[in-house]
């Protein structure tokens, strides 16, 4: 069937998602140890330090993989420990603009080195300089593919019916 993936393909695939989630979770646990943060708050102040000036709550949320409205409630968070500032946008009345505050930067200062330890010891330790390479081109192009698409703020959004849920 044409529908079904061959077993190299699910090899790879399923060696994909493990991988992931073990980096993925070792990653968060540091980040929350070493700097009361989680992933999504991380990719935020990562985000916005990285950022000539300010990001739109669209742009973090076209650039992260989460829902609207749990970054919403990340972003408030952030904005509550002092690590963020949102405001309304001088360009657009719709917009919502976000910078990261010096303590944002001090935070993302203090999680970094851990970060970064954990990230070569469980991906890249086990890799030859060729390797990453070859894997930085690999996904890279997944990642093109993948971003082809709409962003996810281009989409509606799901609208209640009004009623309970069953």
């Amino acid at each position: 069937m044409a529908n079904d993936l061959k077993p190299e393909q699910m090899r790879t695939y399923l060696a994909l998602t493990e991988a992931v989630s073990l980096l993925q979770y070792a990653v968060r646990q540091q980040l929350q140890e070493d700097g009361g943060l989680s992933y999504v708050q991380f990719e935020v102040l990562a985000l916005l330090s990285d950022a000539d000036g300010q990001l739109t709550m669209t742009d973090l949320a076209d650039s992260v993989v989460y829902s609207r409205s749990g970054l919403t409630h990340q972003a408030g968070l952030l904005e509550k420990a002092g690590l963020i500032t949102r405001s309304a946008s001088p360009h657009d009345q719709r917009a919502i603009v976000v910078d990261i505050t010096a303590a944002g930067r001090a935070r993302l200062a203090k999680v970094l080195p851990g970060h970064v330890a954990v990230v070569h010891e469980l991906l890249f330790d086990s890799l030859s300089a060729k390797d990453v390479r070859i894997l930085g081109d690999i996904m890279t192009r997944t990642r093109d593919h993948m971003r082809a698409l709409p962003p996810r703020s281009a989409k509606p959004r799901a609208r209640s019916s009004g009623r309970g849920r069953d």
